[in-house]
């Protein structure tokens, strides 16, 4: 990425926020880096156009639940109107059996959620996150999308991970560094049956690991093996707790503790996607 390439993309994607917020807008509002932006980026645009900008998040056990509260404190700060949808997917996405198309279903039900709220606020735009990184790797999600006319202005821009971070920086918002944090199901092999409680035990988990200073950290659970993985070059200080992260661990039920020499890699689960597609 050249540094004129970066601007030419960064003035795209003004000129697309731009002309979708000349109605009033929702924007899926996770919390993440990416719709952060695109929230913010909104509520600017709108404001100049005097129209609306609804920020709905979906509060869903698939997340970790203090994520709610973060995306409260944005809300506020950046003065967007905050909407809270409760979704069960599980049930309601009837995911619970972990399935390859998880993403797909799990999305069509969070927006068709999302459609029918924008719907009765007379909202005529729906805004989300995905970025032009997401387009090459799987994410069937995606699909769901598409099929109901949701905008992602960021891809459409052409904007990758490390631009978002970048302009996000620029914009001055916290979440510029902030890890990303795709749901609790991922940390499970599809065709996993899936429950609350084993959702819980992981989101403490990853937890715990994170208090101990390890920021870019999955838990990745095979029955009972709780796999670890961190950036490689936290392996040494990770291996400094060796003694209390496996009791801490077994305490949470997990039988086998081991640590992934392959390191943090988002999208581990999906190495034989192929296979099970």
């Amino acid at each position: 990425m050249t540094q004129d390439e970066y601007l030419v993309k960064k003035e795209r994607l003004i000129r697309l926020i731009e002309g979708y917020t000349r109605q009033d807008t929702v924007v899926a509002f996770s919390g993440g880096v990416d719709s952060t932006l695109v929230l913010k980026m909104a509520c600017g645009a709108a404001q100049k156009n005097g129209k609306k900008v609804y920020a709905a998040t979906i509060h869903t056990r698939l997340h970790p639940l203090k994520e709610i509260e973060e995306t409260k404190d944005i809300c506020r700060e950046i003065g967007a109107q905050h909407i809270i949808l409760k979704v069960d997917e599980l049930k309601e996405a009837g995911i619970m059996d972990n399935p390859v198309n998880r993403c797909y279903l799990c999305k069509k039900q969070i927006f068709l959620k999302i459609k029918e709220k924008a719907s009765e606020l007379g909202a005529g735009t729906i805004l989300e996150g995905t970025n032009e990184d997401d387009l090459h790797v799987y994410r069937p999600g995606i699909k769901a999308l598409r099929e109901l006319g949701i905008v992602s202005p960021l891809a459409e821009a052409g904007l990758c991970k490390k631009e978002v971070r970048t302009l996000a920086a620029e914009y001055g918002l916290k979440t510029s560094s902030k890890p990303s944090a795709p749901c609790l199901a991922t940390r499970f092999p599809y065709g996993t049956a899936l429950d609350y409680e084993k959702l819980a035990r992981v989101e403490k988990g990853e937890d715990y690991l994170k208090a101990l200073g390890f920021q870019n950290v999955r838990l990745r659970i095979h029955d009972d093996t709780a796999r670890i993985e961190v950036d490689e070059d936290a392996f040494e200080r990770l291996t400094e707790h060796r003694k209390e992260i496996i009791a801490r661990l077994k305490e949470l039920g997990y039988v086998y503790i081991t640590l992934d020499l392959e390191g943090f890699r988002s999208g581990s689960m999906d190495v034989k996607i192929h296979e099970l597609s």
